[in-house]
């Protein structure tokens, strides 16, 4: 029988004012000049919960180490909604008294409510999608926000009393020269957040930027270089990188994002919101999505049609999906940790890598495996080995 691991909770909230033209996330525009602005807080909070309350028999007894709100903009729902889904959620769940509780925030002026109310409401950090002090690039990017707006988010937030927030930024820009790239970290850097996600941008299936590909993407060499220049000048500030795009100062790691590439658990509610449980009666590890379009959350949250698609992890998937995790990680990962998780001896999965890994990707032995350097830039290559 498998031992569950950590259990985390994410609540999506599907709206936001404008849809981004590189964003592949279950969002949806909101018509300002329909029914749907201003949103029914109260009705969407109450769907939120009657699908928790369905899906509690599947975690029993379990406690909620971290709470990620992400979206679509959850800062679009005020600080007293917040606390009333909070409130219930602990009613519904053990929760760790000192739980990471994380929420997305969209810069623009007018799209949060006063940040000391969201504390209060128990949301502990904050991750704020800047993506950019360019102005020019935000208007690229069709950001809501220029760059004035974002410093003034986050000096409200400090000073409202949030020492743990993350800032989400952008490299491999259109037109974007390596000096534009450090000029434009080095003024994230200056408003000291304890976490930062730097990443490229990439142009995903199924968004605007698919369909209208913006000209004069800097090349796969000119990226490569962002991103090491990138790391080495985060290096130099205090920040450690402990994942693909994710850095941290000291003790800052997200610890919620840290639980799903170490392959623990998670309860996904809301709109689109996918989970991932290990059952305790079986052990089985069981996938779900909940159904993508707002309206029709709202009209089945109560009921098993919230529910679009379940699948279950064997042992054709298992070893793919762990690695797909855990190799974004820098840290190494233990064979006991593999063999606890999927229940699979590592002996097939250690001559994998013998077989079809080049060896000076990765360092192994009896006790655990670890990329190098090369390696784990190479992550994706390394992937397709084992789809």
């Amino acid at each position: 029988m498998l031992i569950p691991p950590k259990l985390s909770l994410y609540i999506h909230f599907p709206w936001c004012v404008s849809k981004c033209p590189y964003c592949d996330f279950n969002s949806h525009e909101l018509n300002t000049k329909s029914n749907e602005w201003p949103l029914n807080e109260e009705k969407y909070v109450s769907a939120l919960i009657q699908d928790l309350q369905q899906d509690l028999p599947n975690v029993w007894g379990r406690t909620v180490n971290t709470i990620f709100m992400g979206g679509g903009t959850p800062s679009l729902f005020s600080a007293t909604a917040m606390q009333t889904m909070i409130q219930q959620v602990r009613a519904l769940l053990p929760m760790r008294p000192d739980a990471e509780v994380t929420m997305e925030v969209n810069p623009g002026s007018q799209e949060f409510d006063h940040f000391s109310g969201y504390l209060e409401a128990g949301i502990n950090r904050l991750s704020f999608g800047i993506q950019s002090l360019d102005d020019e690039q935000l208007k690229v990017l069709k950001r809501i926000h220029n760059s004035e707006q974002a410093r003034n988010a986050v000096l409200l937030a400090k000073t409202s009393g949030y020492s743990n927030f993350n800032l989400d930024m952008m490299f491999g820009l259109p037109d974007q020269t390596m000096k534009a790239a450090k000029d434009d970290l080095m003024q994230l850097i200056e408003l000291e957040p304890t976490h930062i996600s730097y990443y490229q941008l990439t142009i995903e299936a199924n968004t605007l930027f698919a369909v209208k590909t913006p000209e004069n993407l800097p090349d796969l060499e000119l990226q490569h270089d962002m991103f090491l220049q990138g790391q080495e000048i985060l290096a130099a500030h205090g920040y450690e990188q402990y994942e693909v795009s994710a850095y941290a100062k000291p003790e800052k790691q997200s610890e919620h994002n840290l639980n799903y590439w170490q392959f623990g658990d998670y309860l996904g509610i809301g709109a689109g919101a996918h989970s991932k449980i290990t059952l305790g009666h079986n052990s089985q590890i069981q996938r779900q999505m909940k159904q993508k379009h707002p309206q029709v959350y709202l009209n089945t949250a109560d009921s098993n049609k919230r529910i679009i698609e379940t699948r279950k992890l064997d042992e054709s998937t298992l070893p793919f999906e762990f690695l797909l995790n855990v190799l974004r990680l820098k840290q190494a990962f233990s064979w006991d940790k593999y063999q606890a998780v999927t229940g699979l001896p590592s002996s097939t999965m250690q001559q994998l890598f013998k077989d079809q890994v080049p060896e000076e990707w990765y360092q192994m032995n009896d006790i655990q495996l670890q990329l190098t350097p090369e390696g784990f830039l190479m992550s994706d290559e390394i992937l397709k080995n084992f789809i």
